[in-house]
């Protein structure tokens, strides 16, 4: 039990039950009473009337709220009725990693930023994204080993930053993950069709009154999304067989692609190298970070794995260096094979064969491209079901999301609704659109996660100094601060006055935590190494790419953050509130029959003794 809990835990026959509020013990995909709204203000419209006007005192309560480690690992888990299977090692996490990670980013967003924004000078925009995905990957990493729980980011937000943080961070995750999988689900549509002989959008329909953006409609995408969900919903440790399988089939189609890419080459398609000069670099940098999300997905299985202190350093870190290097060999393999001018922006690669004459290879790259979306699909199902999994566990979103079936052993109702979400917006949405939203999102979320990092080693409630808490706050506005200053300068200007001030701001606040503020806190198990100046390092580029991202994406990531916000203040502040204050009442009850408890023995012990000594 912890400050969050909405039930009494039991133990029963076949696992872990919930009574009182959270998820029922039973199998399947089913409806009970009191699965979405437990809490007592969702009881009545009278109730509900009298919480909301509590709503500015109970935000308050949550916003300085935070969660333990302890909680996360164990309370949290029991309230999903039965425990995840712990089926996973190192080598499936690095299979899962490359499952997740090789998609349609490479496939399709290659292509489309090599023509549009960067030239051949792509490979530098894969090095930029990968070395920020590879920061962010030691920071997951050190949180996944020491909280191996489903929820993810989510979960470390709750620990480090607080529910609030936490709620806003995984609204952006659920965001992350149903548009990462939408968009995928539809590129898979594209070379499908080219697979099939046809254009990438003959499989679509079209609705002109729709518009471009949402007008191609897609049930190919649909169908994909229901099958691939099936899949991950049967089984954890099934599906990493089959993402294994089709993840070695798909390395040697990538093979295949370098080398006789290669043997094709025409070295002058590769000047001129910088056609949109630097900025175009940086702006393809944040796109195609959409290409390294997959990763985020992995660290969720974090609660399935055997030994996470080994499994998840090694799958995280060795799936993320060898996707980098793929990736740069792939973007070299189709800017030599063809000029940026000439890429085809949905089929990028099939269509660089056809245009060297090798117009039957096509088709073995279309087979690898939808081998590889596939994984990519697989792997951001089972991370989205089992975010939405742990968020439902807090009750701030409906426990029946929570559920673990008996049978299978995975998030049966959590893939459901994720599987309704996604399937919505790969219906109507774009690529385009999908991609620039998701890159929002997701280095949102890898912000967040740095700076949690930063907080966990520095600040210890009970333990930090007031002094230096300060001193921790007044660097991290600094890091902060100065890492929006260059990514702000660089998006409007071409000077260097913004970089003169703000890059030595940052190594001052950097610094000055290293040798001016003491680590509270280390790791047990795993930590990154170089604290703090890879998650410095971290946030800083992560804001810089979000400074690269057009001003349409940002209010579309503004409006759904706006959605997030209203549903916390109107349900998900009340249902946490609820259930912290439910906890608080009883485990004030059981620390009373605890110590009761201790005087009987001790009077017991006094009793036997005296008859003892008579």
């Amino acid at each position: 039990m912890d400050e969050h809990t909405g039930g009494n835990i039991y133990m029963g026959g076949d696992g872990i039950g919930v009574d009182g509020g959270g998820a029922r013990k039973r199998g399947g995909c089913t409806f009970q009473s009191n699965d979405f709204f437990p809490e007592e203000s969702f009881k009545s419209w009278g109730n509900y009337g009298k919480a909301f006007l509590e709503t500015p005192s109970r935000f308050k309560n949550r916003i300085l709220s935070r969660s333990k480690d302890h909680t996360e690992i164990v309370e949290m888990k029991a309230r999903s009725t039965h425990q995840m299977k712990k089926d996973l090692s190192w080598w499936d996490i690095i299979w899962f990693g490359l499952g997740a990670a090789i998609g349609s980013g490479i496939f399709v967003l290659t292509g489309l930023e090599a023509r549009q924004t960067t030239g051949p000078a792509v490979i530098l925009s894969y090095i930029i994204s990968g070395v920020s995905a590879l920061l962010s990957v030691f920071c997951y990493t050190e949180f996944a080993v020491e909280i191996p729980v489903a929820g993810g980011s989510f979960a470390y937000l709750r620990v480090e930053l607080g529910d609030f943080v936490a709620f806003i961070g995984a609204g952006n995750i659920v965001l992350e993950y149903v548009i990462g999988s939408a968009a995928i689900a539809r590129s898979w549509t594209s070379y499908f069709a080219t697979l099939c002989n046809k254009a990438p959008n003959d499989f679509r329909i079209v609705v002109p009154s729709m518009g471009s953006d949402y007008g191609n409609l897609d049930p190919i995408a649909l169908l994909v999304l229901i099958l691939i969900t099936l899949l991950a919903a049967y089984s954890t440790k099934g599906s990493s067989v089959f993402n294994y399988v089709a993840s070695v089939i798909h390395m040697l189609v990538l093979v295949f692609i370098i080398v006789v890419g290669l043997l094709n080459a025409n070295p002058a398609n590769y000047t001129p190298f910088l056609p949109f000069g630097p900025r175009g670099v940086f702006q393809a940098s944040a796109v195609l970070f959409f290409a390294y999300v997959g990763f985020d997905a992995v660290a969720t299985m974090a609660e399935e794995t055997k030994n996470p202190a080994r499994d998840i350093p090694i799958g995280l870190v060795g799936a993320m260096i060898i996707t980098t290097v793929l990736y740069c060999l792939l973007a070299v393999t189709l800017c030599m094979m063809q000029s940026y001018k000439t890429i085809d922006v949905d089929a990028p690669f099939s269509v660089a064969f056809t245009a060297v004459g090798m117009d039957w290879a096509k088709y073995i790259v279309a087979f690898g491209a939808l081998k590889g979306m596939t994984t990519a699909l697989l792997a951001n199902t089972v991370g989205q079901a089992r975010y939405l999994t742990h968020i439902s566990r807090t009750h701030m979103m409906p426990p029946w999301f929570a559920h673990v079936d008996d049978r299978t052993g995975t998030p049966i109702n959590a893939s459901i609704g994720m599987l309704i979400a996604t399937s919505v917006i790969a219906f109507f949405t774009n690529l385009a659109i999908l991609a620039n939203l998701l890159s929002i999102a997701t280095l949102f979320i890898f912000m967040l996660v740095a700076i949690a990092l930063l907080v966990r080693r520095y600040y210890v409630s009970g333990v930090t100094t007031k002094e230096n808490q300060i001193k921790l706050i007044v660097c991290l506005v600094l890091i902060f601060g100065s890492s929006s200053l260059v990514s702000a300068y660089f998006a409007v200007s071409d000077g260097w006055i913004g970089y003169a001030i703000g890059i030595p701001l940052w190594l001052l606040g950097t610094g000055f935590l290293a040798f001016g503020v003491p680590q509270e806190k280390k790791p047990t198990l795993w930590g990154v190494p170089l604290v703090p100046w890879i998650p410095a390092s971290s946030i800083a580029i992560n804001i810089l790419l979000l400074g690269s991202i057009d001003s349409a994406s940002f209010v579309r990531f503004l409006i759904w953050t706006g959605f997030l916000l209203v549903y916390y203040l109107v349900v998900g502040l009340h249902a946490s509130y609820d259930t912290a204050k439910e906890f608080e009442a009883k485990s004030g009850v059981e620390e009373v029959e605890k110590e009761w408890n201790k005087v009987e023995e001790g009077g017991e012990k006094r009793v036997s003794t005296t008859s003892d000594s008579n």
